[in-house]
């Protein structure tokens, strides 16, 4: 029976709750190229079923008619993307950011507890860097083994390849990982890869569909403040901790036993 041995976490919305930083700097970004739209928080709820920010842009530049040449469109959108990564940045570390409730307490558990951790996620590096810098210090990156961004995975969510690549660089079997995401594209990206997930939804997540995760909560929880189970079974805990995600995998390990015993089963019955 498999057991658990690492946890990859996701990152905006997940670590922390960033999305809305993101659409403030998109919509500056927008405003210094002379852009006449604003994103509402209605329609980047939208918007954020497309993966990664650039993708994000440059749908949004064909949707307006902007640019019909396509490498000049890609062109645009790179760049408007470049500023607006640099604005978020300047954003994060102002803002003060910190960690969505239960993040830190369950990563100085996996890290005391000897688990490996790993980071999947479509942002970029420094973008990863200036928020685990913001919210747990310097160095604050150097507790994750494997840290996988878009600067080395282009292919995005639901693609399963930033999940492939994590499970590369620590060298595990999805079915010795647990993924924490927050949005349907990451769901299926780690389901894909063969990964059990736990989601942490929030304003612009909550009513995605997250068919398949193991469990679905609002938050990961704290001791005075515990997560409220929005799908699965939490087997009685308040909290996302070592021993439920141990729980998790365990009962997914069980479930896809019973799964690959089915056909064997059945041709038995035959004879």
């Amino acid at each position: 029976m498999a057991s658990l041995k690492a946890i990859i976490f996701d990152v905006d919305g997940t670590l922390a709750d960033t999305e809305e930083i993101h659409r403030q700097a998109f919509n500056r970004a927008f405003t210094e190229f002379r852009m006449d739209w604003q994103w509402s928080p209605q329609e980047y709820h939208e918007l954020l079923l497309v993966s990664g920010g650039r993708e994000r842009i440059e749908r949004y530049l064909r949707y307006k008619g902007v640019e019909a040449d396509t490498r000049r469109r890609r062109r645009l959108a790179r760049s408007i993307h470049e500023r607006k990564s640099e604005i978020y940045r300047e954003l994060l570390t102002g803002a003060g950011i910190r960690l969505r409730p239960g993040v830190e307490r369950l990563i100085r558990e996996a890290a005391r507890l000897r688990l490996k951790l790993g980071i999947a996620t479509s942002s970029s590096r420094r973008n990863v860097e200036t928020l685990l810098e913001t919210a747990l210090g310097a160095g604050g990156i150097d507790l994750f083994e494997a840290v996988v961004t878009c600067d080395v995975v282009e292919d995005k969510k639901p693609s399963p390849t930033v999940y492939q690549q994590v499970l590369d660089r620590l060298g595990l079997r999805p079915a010795e990982c647990v993924a924490i995401e927050d949005t349907r594209n990451g769901n299926l990206a780690a389901l894909a890869a063969g990964i059990t997930t736990v989601i942490t939804t929030h304003a612009y997540t909550v009513d995605n569909d997250f068919r398949g995760a193991a469990l679905v909560v609002d938050q990961l929880g704290e001791p005075e403040s515990p997560f409220r189970v929005l799908q699965g079974d939490a087997d009685g805990a308040g909290c996302v901790d070592v021993p439920l995600l141990r729980t998790l995998v365990s009962r997914a390990a069980a479930e896809a036993a019973a799964w690959e015993q089915q056909p064997a089963l059945a041709a038995s019955n035959l004879e």
